[in-house]
């Protein structure tokens, strides 16, 4: 695998540049700086040319980094071993960061059979039979299948529903496994529930807590199949303009990234995020957030600490202040992942060592615990998802600069299922503009692979969502 980062000398003929101003602050890619062998504020993150957008310029790159922009209607000299583009008018912007992506589940569902089409539970039954047909008679291995989303069918699904269709197409008990859109649960077979030994939960789903150990599990595929396939993905990502990513999966980040770059992988910049169980292993390293990890020619630093305070909405988990329309009993609010007096101690030692926090948090309650927890521990970061708050906390993100790390397009997938879970709260969901006006320092990304990995939904999401 070889680098698709810019190397040698660049000239842009005709470029009209967006003029974006550096950002110094939290999060990865904020520094234009942050390049080996460059300080920060070497240049601009754009130049802002003195004729504005509208005048075209030349720009000379040198190894990716911009280092001479010429006066409008000025051309710059090319010298012999510069690679000449005439852009022709084009515009030219900062290379985009996505700053939450499961990269590595992202790379499996990109492999896996998606039934996100289906509207029922039966319906998502006939996609999987249909992908067994394919597989033939013989073939009883795990199946794997993404993307279904329940908040609107009409039945719940059931292993009773999954096991009904397989029998009525003539095929023998095989395990399947179907991964929620928003990986907050999972919908097994009979068979898959005694594969995986699964016990009280007969209905055939895992939700939170209960699925995300086997969640892990799934996704121990051979380390130069799964390597492969991310080195895919993120060719992909770069395709799109993507420049780096806030890699949050459950793995031994670090470890994995070392090893990946060492392998040649080096087509993104990668912040790697740290979850509870390698958050000593990082503290060993004497690694803060943003130190460079050694041996990745300056392509991986640490990224956060991520918790995953709350459910999610879909998944009717978001932890909210009142209860979900239509739903009763004990998670009639969601459900909390990591009550205060747990997630309070864990952020405090993650900033006492100078690793900065994004927390998940969905729901309003969620969102008001994960600031509280913010406050009390003076903890740098971001909220992840913050997708419906209380008006009082828009303004407590802004005092407490904390970041909203949000996805816009998610407020495209879940638009319904606010109006029927969410009722009256909906005014309060994905309140992008107002954390701006607000004064919150905004980061979008795709959650992928929840939303794919694609900057411009999420741009045009955010700009344009009806």
């Amino acid at each position: 695998m070889t680098s698709t980062l810019p190397t040698g000398s660049t000239l842009l003929r005709h470029a009209r540049v967006v003029p974006l101003p550096a950002l110094p602050g939290d999060l990865p890619g904020d520094l234009p700086g942050d390049l080996p062998g460059h300080e920060p504020g070497d240049v601009p993150a754009t130049p802002a040319p003195p004729g504005g957008p509208d005048h075209p310029v030349d720009l000379r790159l040198e190894d990716g980094v911009v280092v001479a922009v010429s006066a409008p209607g000025e051309r710059l000299d090319p010298r012999p071993w510069d690679v000449v583009v005439d852009l022709d008018g084009r515009w030219v912007l900062p290379g985009l960061w996505d700053h939450h992506v499961h990269l590595g589940q992202w790379a499996l569902a990109r492999q896996r059979f998606d039934v996100s089409s289906a509207t029922s539970a039966r319906e998502a039954g006939a996609l999987v039979v249909s992908r067994l047909r394919e597989r033939g008679p013989d073939d009883d291995s795990l199946l794997m299948a993404v993307g279904f989303r329940d908040g609107l069918w009409p039945e719940p699904p059931t292993a009773s529903v999954l096991d009904d269709a397989v029998t009525a197409a003539g095929l023998p008990p095989t395990p399947v496994v179907v991964v929620c859109g928003d990986l907050h649960s999972a919908w097994l077979s009979t068979a898959a529930l005694r594969r995986f030994g699964v016990v009280g939960h007969d209905d055939g789903v895992l939700r939170e807590e209960d699925w995300f150990p086997l969640l892990a599990a799934l996704q121990e595929v051979p380390t130069d199949r799964l390597d492969r396939w991310v080195g895919e993905a993120a060719d992909a990502a770069a395709a799109r303009g993507v420049v780096g990513v806030v890699d949050l999966e459950m793995a031994d980040n670090v470890s994995v990234w070392e090893r990946r770059v060492a392998a040649g992988m080096t087509q993104l910049r990668v912040a790697a995020g740290v979850w509870r169980d390698h958050l000593d292993r990082a503290v060993a390293r004497e690694l803060a957030t943003g130190d460079v990890v050694g041996g990745t020619h300056g392509l991986v630093t640490l990224g956060p600490f991520k918790v995953i305070s709350d459910g999610s909405l879909n998944t009717r988990t978001a932890y909210c202040h009142e209860p979900y329309d239509g739903l009763e009993g004990p998670h009639a609010h969601g459900v909390l992942n990591v009550p205060t007096e747990e997630l309070v101690p864990l952020m405090a030692y993650a900033t006492r060592h100078g690793i900065h926090c994004a927390i998940h948090a969905i729901g309003d309650r969620a969102n008001a615990l994960a600031l509280d927890a913010f406050e009390a521990t003076r903890a740098r970061g971001s909220v992840e998802h913050a997708q419906l708050l209380a008006d009082d906390d828009v303004a407590r993100f802004a005092r407490l600069g904390v970041v909203a790390s949000v996805q816009p397009e998610h407020a495209m997938d879940d638009r319904d299922v606010v109006e029927r879970y969410w009722g009256d709260r909906a005014a309060r969901t994905f309140p992008l503009r107002r954390l701006h006006e607000a004064g919150v320092r905004l980061a979008f990304g795709s959650d992928a692979p929840v939303a794919p990995l694609d900057p411009w939904l999420a741009v045009s999401a955010a700009v344009d969502r009806a």
